[in-house]
């Protein structure tokens, strides 16, 4: 009996530590910024600008717009929005559980998932205040016959995950790289193998 009531503490414990690490905090505080700074900018697009509304910046080729996006990148998945909530819980809680696989001891990976976390959280905020994703920033070209061409629109959050996607990639990479060139050694004096 007293062996059970000593190993609850531990095992408490030894979660409390987990979440108090300095890589943990780091990923935690990079977040936190970028929630911030997703939420105040759409607060901003809220503010000045109703559903559907545009304002033209640099005519031609950039607009801030309030778009509502029920649906996931590219606005795949339209009108799915629930479902994609629990997605964006899921795939957080999923990546926290397998952080360490991304270097998350390091400054770059713990920049890397700290960007994806803050960007996954604050779309997911989006969702479920608002019913859906504000997306605020357009870039795109005008043809001549009088058309236009363009990159979906996104906010903060989704250029968070991009750019957090992008630096896990490049961990890893190197992480592969790293490994496949740290073989053994031959010792001093030793025949090279043929």
């Amino acid at each position: 009996m007293g062996a059970s009531s000593t190993s609850a503490p531990n095992v408490e414990k030894r979660a409390f530590d987990v979440v108090l690490q300095a890589s943990n905090r780091r990923i935690a505080f990079i977040a936190l910024a970028v929630v911030v700074l997703d939420q105040v900018t759409k607060q901003i697009v809220l503010r000045f600008l109703s559903g559907g509304q545009e304002k033209v910046i640099i005519d031609g080729f950039f607009r801030f717009v309030y778009w509502g996006n029920t649906g996931a990148a590219w606005s795949l998945f339209r009108g799915r929005n629930a479902l994609l909530a629990l997605v964006a819980v899921a795939a957080l809680v999923i990546l926290f559980l397998n952080r360490r696989h991304f270097d998350a001891h390091t400054l770059l990976g713990q920049v890397a998932l700290g960007l994806v976390f803050g960007g996954i959280i604050g779309n997911l905020v989006d969702r479920l205040t608002v019913r859906h994703v504000i997306d605020f920033i357009y870039f795109y070209l005008r043809q001549r016959p009088g058309g236009e061409i363009g990159f979906p629109a996104f906010n903060v959050a989704d250029s968070s995950i991009c750019t957090g996607v992008g630096l896990i990639f490049i961990v890893t990479w190197r992480s592969e790289r790293g490994a496949k060139g740290t073989g053994p050694k031959p010792e001093a004096g030793a025949a090279a193998p043929k």
